[in-house]
C-alpha cells in the first residue's frame, strides 16, 4: 500500500483496527467466564432493544442473517437459560424470543467485558485525542461531516 492510496491505507486501518477490537472484546468476555460466543453476545444485545419479545424472523432481519442462524443461536443460548422461547399471545402459531434473568445478568457482564475492553484500547489517547476520536467516530456513524474541530 503506498501514500498514493490514502483510501486504501485507510480501509486496512480500520479492518485491523476493527479486527483488534473484536480479538480484545472476545478476551475480556472469555475473562469473565461468560460461555458466550460473538455472536451470541449480539443477538442477546439486539433483545434488550425491544420493548417486547420479538419473532425469530425479526430477530434474523435486524442481525442481517438467515432464520436458520437465528435458531442456531437462540437454541444455544436457551440452552444456557440465558433467552426463553414464549408463544405469541394473538397468534400460537408464532414463537417469540425473550430474555430471561440469566440473560439479563449476561448483559450487565457484557457491558461490564466491553468497558473494560474499551478502556484497554483506548488506553494509549490523551483525553483530549479521546474527545476526538468520538467526535470522528459520531461522524463516520451518522454520517454527518463533522464541523470545529
Amino acid at each position: 500500500m503506498t501514500t498514493a492510496d490514502p483510501d486504501g491505507m485507510l480501509a486496512e486501518q480500520l479492518l485491523r483496527f476493527t479486527r483488534r477490537v473484536h480479538r480484545i472484546q472476545k478476551r475480556h468476555i472469555e475473562q469473565r467466564g461468560l460461555g458466550v460466543t460473538p455472536a451470541q453476545s449480539r443477538l442477546l444485545r439486539t433483545l434488550a432493544h425491544y420493548s417486547s419479545p420479538p419473532r425469530m424472523a425479526d430477530l434474523a432481519e435486524r442481525l442481517e442473517v438467515v432464520p436458520r442462524a437465528v435458531t442456531s443461536l437462540v437454541d444455544a443460548l436457551e440452552a444456557g437459560d440465558r433467552v426463553r422461547r414464549v408463544p405469541d399471545p394473538t397468534n400460537r402459531r408464532v414463537i417469540r424470543i425473550e430474555l430471561t434473568d440469566d440473560g439479563l445478568k449476561t448483559l450487565g457482564e457484557l457491558r461490564g467485558a466491553r468497558r473494560s475492553a474499551a478502556r484497554e484500547i483506548l488506553a494509549p489517547l490523551t483525553d483530549d485525542q479521546r474527545e476526538v476520536f468520538g467526535k470522528l467516530l459520531d461522524t463516520l456513524i451518522d454520517g454527518v461531516p463533522l464541523r470545529g474541530c
